[in-house]
């Protein structure tokens, strides 16, 4: 609920600026629901085990459960079959649904972009746009709002008159564009009074530049089959990054398992912060590392394989230490 309400006031925010639709708003919200579950499921999981054996070994049930011969190796093994339907669900999402989803909304922002600004034009009447710097007047606008005629346009100490505009999104970079055909630019210099007039048959003006959010959406949109033996490092970082939140389920299933013990005079809550304070170095170690990948700064062949691999030891570690220890004790004695 906190990710979709803060995704929701972004969206809002985003409609209430012309940026986006009101209609797609909630539509939007929707396809990015797997996302947020692919993330978030992990981490419900690694605080469910630490609450649920935590409240056994603090009202000593675990105590009874070691006398009758239940082993904590089986009830690991139990605890890695629930562990092992969340990896699915979390497999599912972050190669399948998530990257459906960021297509969708892809397509939805495409077909966005060429309503914005045109959307709000009137003919007839002039109109400042987003940020008050450029007023545009148009004489006719076309029934599905994509193409105007008798264009005025007025920025800063440049004019523009053309007989018709048309708007063009680049599937490169993802700007926009206005298009203006059969016109004419004036130049005024402030300073020196001098008035400068060119004439065109094609004169393209950069609305917008695609912003941060759907330059990521773009990389996320990228089907999983398509990632695999690619040499981009964005993509290979989009890979890894996928794989990483499925590989991260057993993992921290490992590591939650033997920190929920705690002395029944502690309470369960005792190893919860600490817990999730190396959850969330976890994944932010992630998510930093994936950028390197991206600025070509770490190697993909080390990539996040190197990160799992020492969480996968600390997990060993807190799994196999306690009883190493008590048996060097034992031959001390």
């Amino acid at each position: 609920m906190i990710l979709m309400s803060g995704r929701l006031i972004q969206q809002l925010a985003a409609a209430a600026a012309g940026e986006v639709s009101l209609e797609i708003v909630f539509f939007t919200l929707l396809l990015r629901l797997p996302s947020f579950l692919e993330m978030i499921l992990p981490l419900a999981l690694f605080i469910s085990i630490l609450l649920t054996y935590g409240r056994l070994y603090a009202e000593s049930e675990m105590t009874v459960l070691t006398a009758t011969g239940f082993s904590n190796f089986k009830l690991l093994g139990y605890t890695l079959m629930p562990a092992a339907m969340v990896t699915m669900v979390v497999a599912s999402f972050t190669l399948v649904m998530s990257p459906w989803g960021a297509q969708k909304m892809e397509a939805l922002y495409q077909k966005q972009s060429q309503l914005t600004e045109f959307e709000l034009l009137v003919p007839g009447r002039f109109q400042s746009t987003k940020s008050g710097t450029r007023v545009t007047y148009t004489k006719a606008l076309s029934d599905d709002k994509t193409q105007m005629h008798g264009v005025f346009i007025a920025d800063g100490d440049t004019l523009l008159l053309a007989e018709s505009g048309t708007q063009y999104v680049s599937d490169d970079t993802g700007s926009r564009f206005l298009e203006l055909h059969g016109g004419r630019r004036f130049d005024l210099n402030s300073d020196s009074l001098e008035l400068q007039v060119l004439d065109f048959d094609l004169y393209g003006v950069k609305i917008a530049d695609e912003p941060e959010e759907r330059r990521k959406l773009r990389k996320e949109a990228v089907p999983t089959l398509d990632l695999i033996g690619s040499k981009d490092p964005k993509h290979q970082a989009q890979l890894q990054w996928r794989i990483s939140l499925i590989l991260m389920v057993p993992i921290v299933t490992l590591i939650a398992f033997p920190l929920s013990k705690v002395n029944p005079r502690q309470g369960r809550f005792a190893r919860l912060f600490p817990a999730i304070v190396l959850f969330m170095v976890y994944i932010s170690l992630l998510i930093a590392m994936t950028g390197m990948i991206e600025k070509r700064t770490l190697k993909p062949e080390i990539g996040l394989w190197s990160l799992h691999i020492v969480y996968l030891f600390i997990a060993t570690g807190l799994l196999l230490g306690p009883e190493w220890l008590r048996r060097q004790r034992v031959k001390r004695l």
